[in-house]
């Protein structure tokens, strides 16, 4: 789980629970002790508790907590000891997608693992204990993992395992009945109930990803569990909180079920995630450029660039165009459009109706992949052929298959980086894909064969420094080799 810690203070209830304690206390302040009668409210409540019991029954097997070990940098101010790693273990909860054992979770709770464990539901033995013996352990493999929505997908062996679904997130209403389940703090199998307190919330003004907020308490190890609704479906994958005590204080956020479909469905077939594009730039109107642009409206969208050659371009946009609605959905921020894209897969249509010149015009758009984008260099690359497993990378040597998905280069030889794969992410000295490796301790790096002996040449506790083009730029990664 991830926090946002201001100061220490005392952990509050969240919403529904303190609307049971406030019913619970005027109850007992209104009924005399001498009223017995069975109260209208009783049966209702009755039913409400029913009904969550049998939900909790039927979702709970098919949420499990992962524990994983990982290696860390040692991190304690004692400069004697940079460049240390210690073991540690981390918790986090995941759901069963698929009965063949596809689980999505979060990325954070998987990331640098070098171990992972899944604790299942033993549903042969459910009925013996609620203890640790009603659970299997099995290992995990990470299939994939997207750190822009900080989602991953792992994968068990099993077959007919229980499995959940995802709702239309987009349907969902502030004021919604919610439940988290998950294992906070190691408490497997734990529920909490709560509403939906915002449908939409972005979280940093210059990032298009918005959350479901709820005040269901959720706290370290709810990550990567589900946030259900009523009929049991997933609204959302729980992410982070916001904390001043370091627990749950009722303002927790979820990943969107459209974003987690969209991204665990290309996760499980391809293994990573490739981003859209539409080539448009799309501007907030404050009311100064209002006035200045004659433009009778605000707030809303104005596109203030059309990229040529592009898919918006290629459409029929154009620069100065009010964007009113992206299929179907009124917009007034900038940020809904980069949302609405955050969604698409390539190959994708958004419907986008603006004001030109004030008339009201409609346009599709497909959705096509960023130019030169390292995504595209993953599938080029396989996990066997390209591992370099001492630097925790997929890597291919550059040629004039690799070079039309890089930008400019400085060198026309070297070592790409294509990928970071997950299981191995512990080894990478802080390479990303994209990089060029133009030499090891001053040794030319002309091929993927080349880059493979200079490694061979160094023994464990090596010191290594890559000269490495990144982003345009030369530098420097150094590492000791393990």
């Amino acid at each position: 789980m991830q926090f946002m810690t201001i100061q220490p203070k005392q952990t509050l209830l969240g919403g529904s629970a303190r609307i049971a304690l406030t019913l619970v206390a005027a109850a007992a302040m209104t009924i005399p002790a001498a009223a017995q009668t069975p109260r209208p409210h009783a049966a209702a409540l009755s039913e409400f508790s029913t009904a969550v019991e049998e939900l909790c029954a039927a979702v709970s097997p098919a949420v499990v907590q992962i524990q994983v070990r990982l290696r860390a940098p040692v991190d304690n101010g004692d400069n004697r000891r940079a460049g240390f790693f210690v073991n540690e273990r981390a918790s986090g909860s995941g759901v069963i997608l698929d009965p063949s054992g596809y689980i999505v979770t979060n990325a954070h709770v998987v990331d640098g693992a070098r171990e992972i464990d899944v604790s299942v539901s033993d549903r042969s033995r459910a009925g013996e204990q609620n203890g640790d013996d009603a659970h299997k352990h099995l290992p995990a493999k990470i299939i994939g993992v997207d750190r822009e929505t900080d989602l991953a997908v792992i994968k068990i062996d099993g077959a007919n395992l229980p499995v959940l679904g995802f709702r239309d997130s987009d349907k969902l209403r502030q004021g919604q009945i919610v439940f988290a389940l998950g294992s906070p703090l190691g408490l497997d199998n734990t529920l909490t109930v709560g509403y939906v307190s915002a449908t939409a919330r972005q979280l940093k003004p210059d990032q298009p990803m918005s959350y479901i907020q709820t005040d269901a308490p959720i706290n370290p190890g709810n990550s990567g569990g589900p946030l259900l609704d009523i009929e049991g479906k997933i609204a959302g994958i729980n992410t982070m909180i916001y904390t001043q005590s370091g627990g749950s204080e009722g303002i927790g956020f979820a990943i969107p079920a459209n974003i987690a479909r969209r991204v665990y469905e290309q996760l499980r077939t391809e293994g990573h995630i490739h981003r859209g594009t539409i080539g448009v730039v799309a501007q907030d109107i404050d009311p100064l450029m209002s006035k200045a642009l004659g433009i009778d409206r605000h707030p809303a969208v104005i596109l203030s660039d059309v990229l040529p050659h592009g898919a918006a371009e290629a459409a029929g946009l154009e620069a100065g165009d009010v964007v009113l609605a992206v299929d179907g959905k009124p917009v007034t921020e900038a940020r809904q459009v980069q949302a609405e894209l955050l969604e698409r897969a390539i190959g994708d249509t958004m419907k986008f109706d603006v004001e030109r010149k004030g008339q009201r015009v409609q346009k599709t758009v497909a959705v096509v992949e960023r130019p030169k984008s390292p995504m595209a260099l993953q599938d080029l690359v396989s996990s066997e052929a390209n591992l370099v497993r001492e630097l925790g990378i997929l890597a291919m040597t550059l040629d004039e298959k690799v070079a039309p998905s890089l930008p400019e280069t400085r060198r026309l030889y070297g070592v790409v980086v294509a990928a970071i794969p997950a299981e191995y992410a512990a080894f990478n000295p802080g390479l990303k894909a994209g990089d060029l490796i133009y030499s090891l301790n001053q040794a030319k790096i002309g091929s993927l064969d080349a880059l493979r002996t200079e490694l061979g040449k160094l023994k464990t506790g090596d010191p290594g420094a890559l000269l490495v083009e990144s982003d345009g730029t030369l530098g420097y990664v150094s590492f000791k080799m393990e």
